[in-house]
């Protein structure tokens, strides 16, 4: 697999990604003792050919599979081979990086309607006279 297609118009080499296999947790019997069929995905945005806005927008979410030099680490063992673990681990690659791609909405402040003043104005009133009533009378 030479190149990595995230969108139409934009792809990642697979020499800009490490794959290291690891031993996967958990049960499995004798295998997980034996086997690395678990993979750790290694990408340094700060090193990648991504555009700009894809690198900024990555470097600047909280997510904790996220270091502080800008990799971003993904542990694949869902399953028993390391095939499907890479190929899951790319496919989460792909998630992340289209998920940072997207442009979010942005949001129109609104005033809230005379209707809607008019009744939150009257809920206040209600409740300030239930709570007269509860005083004890003088």
């Amino acid at each position: 697999m030479p190149a990595i297609h995230i969108t139409d118009t934009l792809t990642i080499d697979t020499s800009e990604i490490e794959i290291i296999p690891i031993r996967a947790q958990g049960s499995g019997g004798q295998n997980v003792n034996k086997v690395s069929s678990a993979v750790h995905l290694r990408f340094d945005i700060n090193k990648s050919s991504l555009p700009d806005r894809y690198k900024a927008a990555l470097l600047s979410r909280s997510d904790q599979r996220l270091t502080d030099s800008g990799v971003l680490i993904i542990k694949a063992q869902e399953f028993r081979s390391l095939e499907k673990n890479r190929e899951a681990a790319y496919d989460r690659l792909k998630d992340i990086i289209r998920a940072a791609g997207r442009l979010k909405k942005k949001r129109k402040p609104t005033q809230p309607t005379q209707a809607a003043r008019k009744r939150r104005m009257e809920a206040k009133t209600r409740r300030a006279r239930i709570k007269t009533l509860r005083r004890k009378p003088e």
